[in-house]
Order: structure tokens, then C-alpha cells, then sequence
């Protein structure tokens, strides 16, 4: 082999390599938010991001910006593993100290609200991207004063629901509970922590036991807020394209659980990653695992393809001079 090939050559195969440490070396990421009780971000998607309905949804989309809304399913910190209470300060629950998501932190009166009892009641968690991990749900105490910002000393110490790998039902985890009992507005907070990953997602879930008293605390109104409504499927494949939450790969799990085109672009991340506009907690997605499948799976295989794609170029050029040496 003369030099030249033999530069091809190598060349070639440490390109491959470095593709394959830098594919193995991306953290996988996951999408959803709860449903029942609906999130506010999903309430306010719902009501339709470009103009909302309810009086909380116009200040948040007006705080946060039209994109947070349209990306509804990525409030997340990438590396959370399991250390969701230190590393999120009191005031940003909601939005897990990300800044895009400020509008969810928000202290009002009137947040679209669903209505809850004491007693069992049937969680639905819409997962975009699914995969294996726990659920915790929090629920506010009975001296909770939704005109102020949520604290963690404003959530009972204990979840009252902790399930994992539930089972999915048409895109939705589906787990039962029995929430304890209380009087007028309250919020239930979720943690989704995946197991297959650091990654955590969060929701605030405004719900109001018995008869809802209004808005007149922060929300300037004494009319009782409008009942929250989660996106059906139709609005969140009518948003699909404005989304710039990453399903690259494995796609958005539909009611049917198939998955729909892959999208681009990126998703929420930590509380200290550096975002697109500069300000924190906005960092690139990066590629989905498979359901409860190992988060190096998809860099394997596009590793994989950069192998042979380069291995290809590389033959491809020994050819071609090969070709020209026998004709001169």
C-alpha cells in the first residue's frame, strides 16, 4: 500500500472514530406533561398559544414568550438524578428554573384549574417521548396561598402518589392515586425522573376542591377561573411544526402510539445551561432512546452509519485514484 492509500486509510478510520465517541457521549432525552389534573402549560397550549382564552395564560405566554408554550412538553432538567429539591429554589417549581418557562412561576388566583376530590382518582400523564422512570405527586398544604410564590415548604413533605414504569394507554401513563382531602384551590406537582437517564420533567396541576372562590387574590377578578382542558391530539399535531422540541429518531408518541415525524432543533435542559437567547436553562436536545431502552442506543446505531459512510468515501477515493494511476 503506498502512502497516499495508507493516509486514506487512516484517515478514514479515525474519522469514524471520532464520530463514534462524540455520537456515544450525547446524553438521550425524554417529553411529557400530565394531563389529569392538566398542567398549566398544557392548559395553556390548549387554549391556544397565539391567543389564550384565560386572563393567567395571556401573562404567561406574555412572560415566557410564544415558544415555551409550543414546546409544552419539555419542562425539564437534564441532569436532575434524583436531586429535584436541591437544585430547584423556592419560587421556580413550575418551570424547574428555567427560564423559558418563567410565566409557569407566575403566583395567581386564576390558573385554569381542573376539578379533584379526596379519595382515588386516575392520573394521565401525555408522554411524547416515553420512557422508563418514577412519578412523584406532591399536593400543596391546606394553609397553600396560590398569590404567592410556590416553596417546597408549600407541598407536603411526602408524595402522595410515587409509581414507576406505569402502564401507557394510548400515549398516556396511567396510575391510580388517592389524594388526600382538601378545601378550595390547591396545586399537585409532578416529578417525572427517568431511570434510564439524569433527566427529570415537572408540571404544576392547579386544581381546586368544592366550589372555586375566583381570582380575586392575584388574578384581579372575583370570576372564578375557567376549567383547564388538555391538548387533544389534533392541537398537538396542529403545533407539531412549531415546536422546537426534538423527537429525532423516535418520534412523538400519538393517542394510537405511533409516532409521527422526527423533529429538530431543542428542549429545555438544566437550570445553569447556557439557552439560544442567552439567558439559563435552555440547552440543545439531543437524539431519544427507545421506551425503557439504554440512552446510548440511537448514538450506537448513527455511530454506526458514520462508520460505513466514511469507509464508503474512503473506498470510493481509492477507486478513483487506482483508476487514474492505471490510465496514466
Amino acid at each position: 500500500m503506498t502512502v497516499r492509500r495508507r493516509a486514506a486509510v487512516c484517515a478514514a478510520a479515525g474519522g469514524a472514530s471520532l464520530a463514534l465517541t462524540f455520537s456515544l457521549g450525547v446524553p438521550a432525552s425524554a417529553h411529557g406533561s400530565m394531563t389529569d389534573p392538566v398542567s398549566r402549560v398544557a392548559a395553556c397550549y390548549a387554549e391556544g398559544v397565539e391567543s389564550p382564552r384565560s386572563a393567567a395564560c395571556k401573562a404567561a405566554v406574555a412572560a415566557s414568550g410564544k415558544q415555551a408554550f409550543y414546546d409544552w412538553n419539555a419542562v425539564n432538567i437534564a441532569n436532575a438524578a434524583g436531586k429535584s429539591k436541591q437544585i430547584i429554589p423556592d419560587g421556580k417549581l413550575c418551570s424547574a428554573a428555567n427560564d423559558k418557562y418563567r410565566g409557569l412561576d407566575l403566583p395567581r388566583a386564576d390558573w385554569p384549574s381542573t376539578k379533584m376530590s379526596g379519595g382515588s382518582h386516575t392520573f394521565r400523564y401525555k408522554g411524547t417521548a416515553p420512557h422508563k422512570g418514577s412519578f412523584e405527586l406532591y399536593i400543596t398544604k391546606a394553609s397553600y396561598d396560590p398569590a404567592k410564590p410556590l416553596k417546597w415548604s408549600d407541598l407536603e413533605a411526602q408524595p402522595f402518589v410515587k409509581v414507576a414504569d406505569p402502564k401507557m394507554e394510548n400515549g398516556d401513563y396511567v396510575f391510580q392515586g388517592s389524594v388526600p382531602a382538601r378545601s378550595g384551590r390547591h396545586l399537585i406537582y409532578s416529578i417525572w425522573q427517568r431511570s434510564d437517564s439524569p433527566e427529570a420533567f415537572y408540571t404544576c396541576s392547579d386544581v381546586v376542591f368544592g366550589k372555586d372562590s375566583g381570582g380575586s387574590k392575584a388574578g384581579g377578578s372575583n370570576v372564578p377561573a375557567p376549567a383547564a382542558s388538555a391538548p387533544t391530539e389534533k392541537k398537538i399535531a396542529d403545533g407539531a411544526a412549531k415546536s422546537s422540541v426534538q423527537h429525532q429518531g423516535h418520534g412523538t408518541q400519538t393517542g394510537s402510539g405511533a409516532s409521527a415525524a422526527p423533529k429538530t432543533a431543542g428542549a429545555a435542559a438544566g437550570p445553569e445551561a447556557k439557552g439560544v437567547d442567552g439567558t439559563t436553562g435552555q440547552a440543545p436536545d439531543t437524539e431519544l432512546a427507545e421506551t425503557g431502552g439504554d440512552s446510548s442506543t440511537p448514538y450506537i446505531a448513527i455511530a454506526g452509519a458514520a462508520v460505513l459512510s466514511i469507509g464508503a468515501t474512503a473506498v470510493f477515493a481509492l477507486g478513483r485514484r487506482r483508476s487514474a494511476a492505471g490510465g496514466r
